[in-house]
């Protein structure tokens, strides 16, 4: 009987033992080894970040403490993966290589192209398993949704792949494997390395338990506090940056979701809000399908027409204020500042971010996208890139939607606690005046010590501001070439999706198609 070849198991953003089909599949074929690649050219990108490394080597430090419970050991490569490849070819003759698919930034692209090629070079079988409800190589998703919903779906009701039992481990694996995982949060990689005091820990056990306590307890209350910044943060399931990495799988939450779902049908506030999470694991690969299908957005704005409408400029004053939580617009400033924190801000908070950094302060949406992206240790590339592209309008399809951070203040931090705690400087005033303090009259300057633009910044004219940049997108896309640009976009990424009646009754003809191209979706933050 001829040898089985070594099998080779990629973990990327997939760091877990239960629920992957590449290590089940692998232990079924013959000796495993088990690797990472540490690649510096990842953790050198501009997207890259010590709070994403740190959230990852957390879960590495897991998966490899999970990984000896099945006496397998995890095989650290601080290098490029192809080179790692090229090693075990040389040791080990043919193998095969298994991994789940990923779709990621510019650079991550660029990589799997390269092992793609590798392997066709040398013959040697790469295997990919889907771990989300991406579809590769689709193309055009008018006349394909209830495909790809159907194939989602599928997916999700598939059973969960069980650790494997009395796995092989492959000889030699020692030669592969350079550095103990307890030297992981101690290498030096060259990224941003803006410390992240208050983020959340890595790892499967972490996960699960988040999850648990969302699931039993606090997510009662997820929907009526996703908008709000104090209550998305305790009652939120800040499940986003497991997913992103995968200690947790998309489908074993979608069916733990399901059955707690079940438990819950007598309880209105609980269905409500469990129904509301589930649609978020949906919009969720949904938009990384985008991302997929138009690999382009993660650097190039999406709508011909609107390209070059702002210019980059990585040392804008507006850009550096923004950046620094130093706007003079207190929600925006306190939004930054406790994500530079925190790691983690709700999705209504990060809309807003974006659309007063692109419409309020006319920035580029480029150098803001990878200023947040460095910020969320979720960072999820197929969410993050077309959700920004959303929000500062450079899609040309969708209605703009530009957050008034006033308006944001008051309907969302009705007290004022949320920018208190973190724009100290405004604590001292009263609660009305906290949205917006370089109105204090001035007498109330007098009684509480404050003088707008020496204690806190006076911010810019963001409201003229905005109407300039809505009126100018919206004369650009009205010409004949950016509605058929438009409508192209519209054939190749949109849901085409019914809208709802409410939201179907309030849309305007022309644009009720449209209305699911960039929901309000995603788990970037949920």
């Amino acid at each position: 009987m001829a040898k089985a070849p070594i099998q080779v198991v990629w973990f990327k953003r997939d760091l877990r033992i239960h629920d992957h089909a590449p290590l089940a599949a692998a232990a079924a074929a013959g000796p495993v080894l088990p690797v990472f690649a540490i690649e510096p050219e990842q953790w050198q990108a501009p997207d890259s970040a010590l709070r994403h490394w740190q959230f990852a080597a957390d879960s590495l430090v897991d998966l490899s403490h999970a990984l000896d419970t099945l006496n397998l050991p995890l095989c650290l490569w601080q290098g490029n993966i192809v080179e790692l490849l090229a090693a075990l070819k040389a040791r080990y003759g043919d193998f095969v290589l298994h991994s789940h698919q990923e779709t990621g930034n510019d650079w991550s692209f660029e990589r799997d192209k390269s092992v793609h090629l590798w392997c066709r070079q040398n013959s040697i079988e790469w295997q990919e398993a889907r771990q989300h409800g991406v579809i590769r190589g689709l193309t055009r998703r008018t006349g394909q949704q209830s495909r790809w919903e159907a194939h989602w779906e599928t997916l999700m009701a598939a059973p969960t792949a069980p650790a494997p039992r009395n796995a092989q481990v492959a000889p030699g694996w020692e030669h592969f494997h350079h550095l103990p995982v307890e030297q992981l949060h101690n290498l030096a990689l060259g990224f941003d390395t803006t410390p992240c005091p208050e983020r959340q820990p890595g790892g499967r056990n972490a996960g699960r338990t988040l999850w648990r306590s969302f699931v039993t307890q606090r997510g009662r209350r997820y929907r009526g506090s996703l908008s709000k910044p104090l209550l998305a943060w305790e009652y939120g399931s800040r499940l986003s940056p497991h997913l992103a990495w995968g200690t947790l799988s998309m489908r074993e939450v979608v069916q733990s979701l399901r059955r707690q779902r079940e438990k819950h049908t007598d309880d209105s506030q609980w269905s409500r809000s469990l129904r509301a999470f589930t649609s978020r694991l949906y919009w969720h690969c949904h938009f990384i399908q985008k991302l997929e299908s138009e690999p382009s957005m993660a650097s190039q704005t999406l709508h011909p027409a609107l390209r070059g409408l702002r210019e980059r400029d990585p040392g804008h004053p507006n850009l550096i204020a923004w950046k620094q939580g130093q706007t003079g617009v207190p929600l925006v400033d306190a939004c930054m500042r406790s994500l530079i924190a925190t790691g983690w801000l709700n999705f209504r908070m990060r809309a807003m971010l974006i659309s007063h950094a692109t419409f309020g302060l006319g920035l580029h949406w480029y150098e803001p996208a990878q200023h947040l992206a460095r910020l969320f240790t979720d960072f999820e590339p197929g969410i993050h890139y077309p959700q920004v592209q959303m929000q500062a309008g450079a899609t040309g399809t969708n209605a703009l939607r530009v957050y008034n951070p006033i308006k944001q203040a008051e309907d969302n931090d009705p007290s004022g606690e949320f920018v208190a705690r973190w724009v100290p400087e405004l604590a001292p005033l009263p609660f009305e005046w906290r949205t917006k303090p370089w109105a204090l009259p001035e007498s109330l300057r007098k009684r509480f010590g404050f003088q707008p633009g020496e204690h806190y910044p006076l911010p810019h004219d963001f409201e003229a501001e905005a109407r300039h940049w809505k009126k100018m997108l919206y004369e650009l896309r009205r010409t004949p070439d950016a509605r058929e640009a438009s409508q192209a976009i519209v054939d190749k990424l949109a849901s085409q999706r019914r809208p709802s009646a409410k939201r179907a009754k309030k849309a305007k003809p022309a644009n009720r198609q449209q209305l699911s191209l960039f929901d309000d979706g995603g788990l970037d933050n949920a």
